[in-house]
């Protein structure tokens, strides 16, 4: 479990600083649906390693990261199906 539980942190990672690099460089914008997934894949995996590592506040900020990713995910669901 150990192995899994460290690839799915640095996978997290790594999806993280894609993410990042994508809006800072303005390949994409933060509201787009690429960046939300992005983020909201990155915190589940990254969700993984804290939760194995029993690191209780990262956790915690993953699942509100995940929120905040669903949220606005949802968002822009419902404004794309107005349009």
């Amino acid at each position: 479990m150990e192995m899994v539980a460290q690839i799915s942190g640095w996978t997290g990672t790594v999806l993280f600083l894609l993410a990042y690099y994508l809006v800072t460089f303005k390949k994409v914008e933060a509201t787009s649906r690429l960046y939300q997934i992005l983020n909201l894949i990155g915190a589940v995996a990254l969700g993984v390693n804290v939760f194995y590592a029993h690191a209780w506040p990262a956790l915690a900020l993953e699942i509100i990261w995940v929120i905040i990713a669903i949220v606005a995910l949802v968002r822009r669901s419902n404004y794309e199906e107005r349009r």
